[in-house]
């Protein structure tokens, strides 16, 4: 067969069309630098400038890139940081991106979450970019639409605390239990933890009535990223050495809420505190998840009126000064959010707990791709030392190449996170593909005189595919056994044994047979 009848042939020109489409989906940015924005927090200083965070369909390589920071190139984050660090607070920060400038004041926090730009499109999962998984079961019998509210409240949750690259999806395992699997990069455990693991019930209480309760419904404003509205008020020295610092912010009930203060506050008698003031009785208690986080005197001429602005504080302690600070402020954004966006439908209990920093993630990063190449080292060698014939060597590896090609393109535009598990699976599927190829290559290399070349490629063709339908079929129970942490080697070992059968081997069995005729 000549070379350009090759090249007509359909099979050919089908592994042709999926490549070029693998290499236009996975897009690979050769030489580009740069730092991408990943989200921007509702309400922040940079959302109020013009910036948005990106939607989820957005592709990783056509994320809006920083350029420019005051006039300072941005290549890195490192650079990005260090141009942040020249400004001071309440200072403008005028930001360059690929699309417009934007020009918002530097506060504590800007509510911006950015990284360096991706090479490609191919996700990485967060054994190699870093980040916190939990396997999550809801308390008790839910339904499918229980759940799916349930999912609905956590992403807002999750969201409003500023947290980007969230994943989560429904799971179940061979036993018919429902669970939730979460996976945010960026998040260390204790703040996964406080966010997903507690119900976050938010209950303000005057003795035993409740004045009103965190969610939409009651609270209409929360401020957040405002130095006047919110913020650390004010710190103290405690008696063993300790620093104390109180948050404080303004929220804004509904007139609804409003309106049970004030039948609830009349009916309450006012008492003179040592100082001369008058206040009543009974103190206004914060309550989160059923324990008292703080409470407030609430003065005498609110008495039976209706108050629709709230302030809301709470404290915050460290070994010294800085940390008590950085830990009210936390502690302040986690009661923000709380009061944002209501409490969990449901109680959860958290099965299992995973987090890996981002550095960790690197290194798992460059293990896999020194033992993949390994692998394919390993293959070369055993193919060389079976054929000794270099065409043939160099066709098995071509087409094995070709085929981790394609399944990385199909897993980029499926958007599937590429993580350990499915690196496994390419890995197994590579391994599946060389055995077909060489089931090929034997079949097509018997001499005897009764079997002609397309008898000789159905034989083989006949045991790969009972093969393929054997491995698939094994790999069904894997989707869902172990609450969906299989998934991904599942996924990828049927992608890419799917595109070895119905691509790749078709073409490499023409070629072979070019290869026979020379």
């Amino acid at each position: 067969m000549k070379l350009g009848k090759l090249f007509k042939n359909w099979r050919m020109i089908v592994l042709i069309l999926f490549l070029l489409f693998s290499y236009i989906v996975i897009n690979p940015q050769f030489g580009e630098k740069g730092v991408v924005i990943k989200s921007v927090e509702l309400n922040s200083t940079s959302y109020l400038a013009g910036m948005v965070s990106p939607s989820p369909s957005t592709v990783q390589t056509k994320l809006e890139t920083i350029k420019s920071v005051n006039g300072n190139t941005i290549t890195n984050l490192q650079e990005y940081s260090k141009a942040l660090d020249t400004i001071k607070d309440g200072e403008i920060i005028r930001l360059t991106t690929d699309k417009r400038e934007y020009a918002f004041m530097k506060t504590n926090y800007s509510g911006l979450t950015v990284a360096n730009k991706p090479f490609s499109n191919i996700k990485k999962g967060l054994e190699l970019a870093g980040g916190t998984r939990v396997l999550i079961q809801p308390e008790g019998k839910v339904t499918a639409q229980e759940r799916d509210d349930l999912i609905s409240t956590m992403e807002n949750r999750l969201n409003v605390y500023g947290l980007s690259d969230i994943k989560l999806k429904p799971v179940n395992d061979l036993f018919g239990n429902n669970y939730i699997l979460v996976e945010v990069a960026g998040a260390s455990k204790e703040e996964v933890r406080q966010l997903i693991g507690q119900q976050g019930k938010f209950e303000a209480k005057l003795g035993n009535d409740t004045v009103f309760s965190g969610g939409q419904e009651d609270i209409k404003f929360v401020c957040r990223n405002d130095g006047t509205c919110s913020g650390i008020r004010e710190c103290s020295t405690n008696q063993d050495g300790s620093e104390f610092c109180k948050f404080e912010f303004a929220i804004k009930l509904s007139e609804a809420a409003a309106k049970n203060f004030a039948d609830i506050t009349s009916k309450i008698p006012l008492i003179t505190t040592p100082e001369g003031s008058e206040v009543l009785e009974k103190k206004l208690d914060f309550y989160l998840d059923d324990k008292q986080v703080d409470s407030l005197q609430v003065m005498g001429d609110l008495k039976g009126k209706i108050a629709m602005d709230i302030s809301i504080t709470g404290p915050g302690t460290g070994k010294d000064r800085n940390e008590a600070i950085l830990d009210a402020e936390k502690q302040m954004k986690h009661l923000q959010t709380v009061l944002i966006t209501g409490s969990l439908p449901t109680k959860l209990n958290i099965v299992k707990l995973d987090s890996i920093s981002p550095l960790m993630g690197e290194q798992f990063l460059k293990n896999t791709l020194l033992v993949g190449i390994l692998a394919i080292i390993a293959v070369d060698l055993i193919i060389v030392l079976r054929y000794r014939n270099i065409k043939v060597t160099s066709l098995i590896i071509l087409i094995s190449l070709a085929e981790i090609f394609i399944m990385l393109g199909v897993a980029a535009f499926l958007k599937n996170s590429l993580d350990m598990a499915s690196i496994a699976g390419i890995i197994a599927a590579i391994g599946t593909g060389v055995n077909d190829q060489i089931i090929i290559t034997d079949e097509g290399l018997r001499k005897e005189v009764y079997t002609n070349w397309k008898e000789r490629i159905k034989s083989a063709f006949g045991i790969i595919f009972a093969a393929f339908a054997g491995i698939v079929a094994a790999m069904f129970p894997l989707l869902f056994a172990g609450a969906g942490l299989l998934r991904g080697f599942a996924i990828m070992t049927i992608i890419g044994i799917s595109v070895g059968v119905f691509i790749t081997r078709p073409a490499f069995a023409i070629m072979m047979e070019n290869i026979m005729e020379d």
